[in-house]
């Protein structure tokens, strides 16, 4: 029964589908592939598998995350079809402290002394160009459930069935790309002397 009234459903077109989820589609296909004019074709690329694929979208409500999902394949077809990896330098996670906690670090090193907002304080140095630039190093396999959940709003089972994994693999990538987040925010901080630290260590 709800199957029938599902397909009696008069189908989006993809102008409608573009106009409502155009810029947010256009931003996730820019993350994953990290250059614009990469990421303008695969916007291409996902519109014509949308278009030849549109019969197949039965409920106009998950328009969204079935755009994000031919966006995910179509870059994985990419990446197999020109047998390379994607172009980044990821973070080590093997090498990385489990127990590192981005705000304990923060209120430990206090650069902020007379701030009532320090972890907000500390958030608002990042630029968008700065917080794109954390994200790129983050191994795009824990890259794109953060991106999926944080960035673009989508439940943890929604972004599992995007990539096209179980949830319980989701939740854990998601554990470790939080991790590689809070380590790359830091360590950028640091680096670009956003913050001071002190030179006890």
């Amino acid at each position: 029964m709800e199957t029938e009234a599902l397909a009696s459903r008069p189908q989006p077109s993809i102008t409608v589908l573009l106009d409502a989820h155009g810029d947010a589609l256009y931003g996730y296909c820019l993350h994953l592939a990290r250059q614009e004019a990469d990421a303008q074709d695969l916007l291409q690329e996902t519109l014509l598998r949308a278009l030849r694929a549109g019969d197949r979208l039965r409920d106009a409500e998950r328009a969204r995350a079935w755009l994000f999902t031919i966006a995910t394949n179509a870059w994985r077809d990419r990446l197999r079809a020109s047998s390379r990896r994607p172009s980044t330098v990821p973070l080590d996670p093997d090498g990385m402290d489990e127990e590192f906690s981005l705000f304990t670090t923060v209120a430990i090193e206090d650069p902020f002394p007379y701030s009532d907002e320090l972890h907000l304080d500390f958030l608002r140095l990042f630029a968008d160009e700065d917080m794109q630039a954390v994200f790129g190093v983050i191994s795009p396999v824990y890259r794109l459930p953060l991106i999926l959940t944080t960035v673009h709003g989508f439940s943890c089972k929604e972004a599992a069935a995007i990539l096209d994994i179980p949830l319980g693999t989701l939740l854990s990538r998601l554990h470790r790309g939080r991790k590689q987040l809070e380590h790359g925010l830091w360590d950028y901080a640091v680096r670009r002397g956003l913050v001071k630290v002190s030179d006890d260590d």
